[in-house]
């Protein structure tokens, strides 16, 4: 146990964010020689799944800031992965949307990050992957719905 109280064998934040880094490097390895970075990949596929998005929803979707995420569209449009419109159709906001060539690279990215995922996997049975999914998402629900807590 440290001097805080925290003993990082038993905490849970502490086991998800090595969880986290764990499948992040797994990641980044497969996704590499793909020319593609976990962020690059998360924007592809939050575009392929739905599409319209805006630079600021593709940011929150993807965990970067907005300005990370407009230096990213505009390397992935350069690339002809995505489009924009030049003008906004309503407001500010530029839709984005996948091209051809963006939905090809995101198939070859999906398919590396789904071996990921069943390696992961692997030594849970298919009813411990689905109470982990439900236990996960009941954890993100408690902290994104419950109570905040203010320091006194």
């Amino acid at each position: 146990m440290s001097q805080d109280g925290v003993d990082l064998e038993t905490s849970l934040g502490y086991l998800l964010k090595e969880a986290s880094s764990a499948l992040r490097l797994a990641m980044e390895e497969v996704l590499r020689p793909l020319g593609m970075t976990v962020t690059r990949y998360s924007c592809l596929e939050l575009l392929a799944q739905r599409p319209g998005l805006s630079n600021s929803e593709l940011a929150r979707g993807a965990f970067v800031t907005r300005q990370s995420m407009n230096v990213l569209l505009q390397a992935l449009e350069r690339e002809g992965l995505v489009i924009r419109p030049a003008e906004a159709p309503v407001g500010k906001v530029l839709p984005t949307r996948l091209t051809p060539r963006g939905r090809r690279s995101l198939e070859q990215a999906s398919a590396a990050v789904r071996s990921v995922e069943v390696r992961m996997l692997s030594g849970l049975t298919g009813s411990e992957q689905a109470a982990a999914l439900r236990i996960l998402r009941g954890m993100i629900r408690s902290l994104r719905d419950g109570p905040r807590v203010t320091e006194p």
